[in-house]
Parts: C-alpha cells; sequence; structure tokens
C-alpha cells in the first residue's frame, strides 16, 4: 500500500498521521478485502481550500469536513494489480472543530475523516439510513481498535 500526504496547510503537525492512515488502510482492507497494491493521497488543506473544492466541483457552496475523489469503480478496484483510489480531502480546521465538539482527541478526529473517506473511496455511502449505517459501524469497526473512542476533554 502506498500513501502519499500533501500538506496545503503549512502546519507540520498534520504530517505525523502517516503510520496511523496505514494501519487504518490495512484494517480497512481486513475488514473489507482489497489488493495490497493500491495508493492513495491525502490532502491536508484548510476551510477556504475545502470550500472551494466542494463549490467546484461537487457545485455546494460551503466547506465541509471531508471529501473523496474516487480515480477507479468498485469492478476496476478489483480487477487490477496496481490501482490508485482516489485523493482524500482533509479540512484541518474542521478537524480541531469537531474534536471539540465531540469531545476526543485530533487523532480520533483525523483518523475518522480519512476513514471515512477511504470508505467512500471504496464504494461506501450514505444516502439512505441504511446505507449509513452500515458505513459507520464500519468506520467504528476500523478505527476503534487502532484509536479508542474516548470522550474527554479536547486535547491540542
Amino acid at each position: 500500500m502506498e500513501l502519499t500526504i500533501v500538506n496545503e496547510t503549512g502546519a507540520k503537525k498534520w504530517n505525523q498521521y502517516r503510520k496511523d492512515f496505514l494501519t487504518l488502510m490495512k484494517q480497512a482492507q481486513d475488514k473489507v478485502g482489497f489488493k495490497d497494491d493500491v495508493c492513495l493521497s491525502v490532502i491536508f488543506v484548510d476551510a477556504d481550500g475545502i470550500h472551494e473544492i466542494n463549490r467546484t466541483y461537487r457545485n455546494i457552496d460551503r466547506p465541509t469536513d471531508v471529501i473523496s475523489f474516487a480515480l477507479l469503480d468498485c469492478e476496476d478496484l478489483l480487477a487490477k494489480e496496481e490501482s490508485e483510489l482516489g485523493d482524500i480531502f482533509i479540512n484541518v480546521e474542521a478537524v480541531v472543530d469537531q474534536a471539540k465538539d465531540y469531545q476526543h482527541t485530533i487523532r480520533r478526529e483525523v483518523c475518522f475523516l480519512f476513514t471515512h473517506g477511504l470508505l467512500h473511496l471504496l464504494g461506501y455511502d450514505h444516502m439512505n439510513e441504511e446505507d449509513e449505517k452500515k458505513m459507520f459501524a464500519l468506520q467504528d469497526e476500523i478505527i476503534d481498535p487502532i484509536v479508542k473512542k474516548r470522550y474527554r476533554k479536547y486535547e491540542e
């Protein structure tokens, strides 16, 4: 598995999550099954950056926390030996705000958003209640062994 991290924020603290992301990719592979030779990119952006992406590519004029762009559909992913999954854009301002709101660590929130984006790249969605329950349960199965869900005061 190959992972490229691009940090457009200038804050070096976002570069520390590579090991977590690779571990989460392996955990997701164990849960849903995909080939070893996949690669993807994670791009850390600010609220203005993700707002522009959301407006340009999704015609939604507001920032969001995470956006994924898959380069392959699920059938192509299963058929190819080496596959570029796509890109996951993570809004670092949303990470900080949501960690405070949900009373957990920044690490937990970064891992949650990464896993959410990864599952979208793998074809999961939450357009209806049944799919949402399935996707969010799978996210917890992937994340919980790596970063426990602890409700505590926000940590910088």
